[in-house]
């Protein structure tokens, strides 16, 4: 699993067998159409996983993070992550 800072400050967060290969496509224009609208990318993180369903899992999860949460797991903050998670506000109705 990787994460990406794109041209435009936001982060991509993906998964793949072959890092150094799956940087070359997202450098070059043919690794994603979010990342071929915001060249240049530069990798800030990734973690090997025993498995591919393990990090393909990571990856779905860390997807619905918030930025700061991810930034958190980037700089190995490990005990703030679970403080991070999105609040929900829940109305009550009457």
């Amino acid at each position: 699993m990787y994460i990406l800072r794109c041209s435009d400050g936001s982060y991509y967060v993906g998964s793949t067998r072959n890092l150094g290969a799956r940087l070359h496509q997202h450098r070059t224009g043919v690794g994603s159409a979010y990342t071929k609208r915001r060249l240049p990318v530069e990798l800030l993180w990734s973690y090997e996983f025993e498995s591919v369903v393990d990090a393909f899992a990571a990856e779905k999860r860390v997807q619905g993070w918030s930025r700061a949460k991810r930034e958190a797991l980037m700089r190995g903050d490990f005990d703030l992550l679970p403080g991070l998670a999105k609040k929900r506000n829940w109305s009550r109705e009457a």
